[in-house]
């Protein structure tokens, strides 16, 4: 039983000699292999955003340059009407729509027929306005006639005073049903149940309620048509509380819009919302543009907000910063073959294929000069 367990013991320690001659041989053949033949090889830190790496030359390395500029705010906003410009057209009249001769996106000018109600409204009141005429006429006959007779003596001077009464009465009664058509939009000679809308401005019909043979109501919501004009617009944006201390009142913004992006208008910052979205810490900020016809309500548009003074900024080239889940990063040696996964928020794009870092690194710092390359490697 002795020697059965010594030689079990010799074949382990016989196993165990010649694996380990095994490794040194692999171990002198590897190092023998030129650094550039081999595949790089990562090894990780317990930092996640750490990483080793067996040949770090093979990244090449740059050096952050500075560069001089105002600090921007960039949000998102939506080209809206001036509702100061905006003028609903309501219907005078209640009735039944029997003809429309604008429709919405259409430009009007001031005075032009928009469309026409068949009304009730209208009818009564033209009775009632033929009826005033036909009794001021008849009073003011009865009123000439008792002047005559009065002259003559044939009656008192009580019968004048009654028939200038009647007359005067009639002829309020008259003004007012003359009045009622006015307001009904009505020619009061040109008798007709319908009656015609007009536009009461210049400009474009940004919104319409109506449709051929619907029936309206007078003077209620909502408008038949409203006419804005364009020439002179709002843009609300949404500026998070944190960069509320960015914006200022009567101060310029940049503003570019998605549809022609080389085209850079100016906003004046008319007003900041008092009241915060208490679901995205968001406030208003409306910027008064005039419009020369490139805007159209509802379009999508980048402002940009510049602060007072110059600051400095680092810029790298535009390959050292690494695209990954909606986020920016640059790597940094470190040293020993570390590199670091830095955060950073970009800028603009500079002259050389440059681009400015407005936070996360400053001048002077190193940086891998290809980003994507060392996140490859890192990948693998």
């Amino acid at each position: 039983m002795t020697n059965r367990l010594f030689g079990i013991a010799l074949c382990c320690g016989l196993a165990l000699l010649t694996a380990s001659c095994e490794r040194k041989v692999s171990a002198q053949a590897n190092s023998g292999a030129t650094p550039g033949a081999s595949a790089s090889t990562v090894e990780r830190d317990f930092d996640p955003t750490n990483f080793k790496v067996d040949h770090p030359e093979q990244f090449r390395l740059a050096t952050a340059g500075e560069y001089l500029a105002a600090p921007e705010l960039n949000v998102t906003g939506v080209v809206s009407p001036d509702v100061s410009r905006q003028v609903p057209v309501p219907s005078l009249a209640t009735g039944r729509i029997v003809e429309i001769d604008a429709q919405l996106g259409d430009s009007v000018k001031k005075g032009q027929l928009l469309f026409k109600v068949r009304s009730s409204d209208v009818a009564g009141a033209f009775s009632n306005y033929r009826q005033a005429v036909k009794n001021e006429q008849l009073t003011k006959a009865q009123l000439d006639r008792a002047k005559i007779l009065y002259e003559d003596g044939a009656v008192p001077k009580s019968a004048v005073e009654v028939a200038q009464n009647a007359q005067d009465d009639n002829i309020v009664l008259l003004d007012t049903a003359r009045e009622q058509l006015g307001l009904l939009g009505a020619d009061p000679e040109h008798p007709t149940g319908v009656v015609g809308v007009f536009a009461p401005v210049s400009g474009t019909i940004t919104d319409q309620e109506i449709t051929n043979q619907s029936g309206v109501q007078a003077l209620t919501s909502p408008n038949p048509f409203t006419i804005s004009d364009l020439s002179h617009v709002w843009i609300l944006c949404d500026v998070y509380e944190n960069d509320l201390a960015q914006v200022h009142l009567n101060e310029y913004a940049d503003i570019r819009l998605n549809a022609y992006p080389d085209k850079v208008l100016k906003g004046r910052i008319g007003n900041v919302g008092p009241i915060l979205d208490p679901n995205i810490r968001t406030a208003k900020v409306r910027l008064e543009v005039e419009n020369a016809g490139l805007m159209r309500l509802g379009m999508f548009v980048t402002a940009t907000f510049h602060g007072p003074k110059r600051e400095a900024h680092a810029t790298v080239p535009a390959s050292a910063i690494l695209h990954l889940q909606d986020r920016e990063w640059v790597y940094t040696p470190r040293g020993n073959g570390y590199f670091r996964r830095l955060e950073v928020v970009s800028g603009s794009m500079l002259p050389a294929n440059m681009q400015e870092i407005i936070s996360g690194i400053g001048p002077g710092a190193k940086v891998v000069s290809d980003a994507l390359d060392l996140q490859h490697t890192v990948s693998e």
